[in-house]
């Protein structure tokens, strides 16, 4: 089951893909199953189009295709759905060559927002106690020279 943000995630990549599965009147034959089940071990992520003279909506055949090949649906929007799988063949390749990636799909989980504020509060803390040991350093410099002032008195 994906979560929101790596839906949210995988769609922001399917933006850029290029649709590559079509289904038309035949509605989902065992040859679009078959295409669908070639094309989620070779890329994950598959963009498919329902065509106008379809009998199915595109929420049918997204749902259709997700419980024939165990994909997850990722989105439907106008004629078009995003169906991802996991492939562990394409997670061997990823290994092979040095470019893996967790599994299943790497999000971003840092706040800018929160970074900045993090950091406002160091740079003031750092601040804070430059301020104090100055004044310490003042304090003690200020104790000694009335220790010797005093002792000279006292010597007089």
């Amino acid at each position: 089951m994906l979560t929101s943000k790596e839906r949210a995630e995988l769609r922001g990549q399917a933006n850029t893909l290029e649709t590559t599965l079509m289904v038309g009147k035949g509605g989902v034959t065992e040859a679009v199953i078959a295409e669908a089940e070639t094309q989620l071990t070779a890329r994950e992520l598959v963009k498919g189009k329902v065509l106008e003279g379809a009998m199915m909506t595109p929420r049918e055949v997204c749902d259709e295709l997700c419980q024939a090949t165990g994909a997850e649906g990722v989105g439907v929007i106008g004629t078009k759905f995003i169906i991802y799988r996991f492939s562990e063949k394409l997670q061997a390749e990823r290994n092979e060559t040095g470019r893996a990636k967790k599994k299943p799909i790497t999000v971003a989980k840092s706040n800018p927002v929160r970074k900045g504020a993090q950091a406002r509060r160091q740079a003031d803390r750092k601040a804070r106690e430059q301020r104090n040991e100055y004044f310490r350093k003042q304090a003690i410099e200020k104790a000694i020279e009335r220790d010797r002032e005093r002792q000279l008195r006292e010597k007089q």
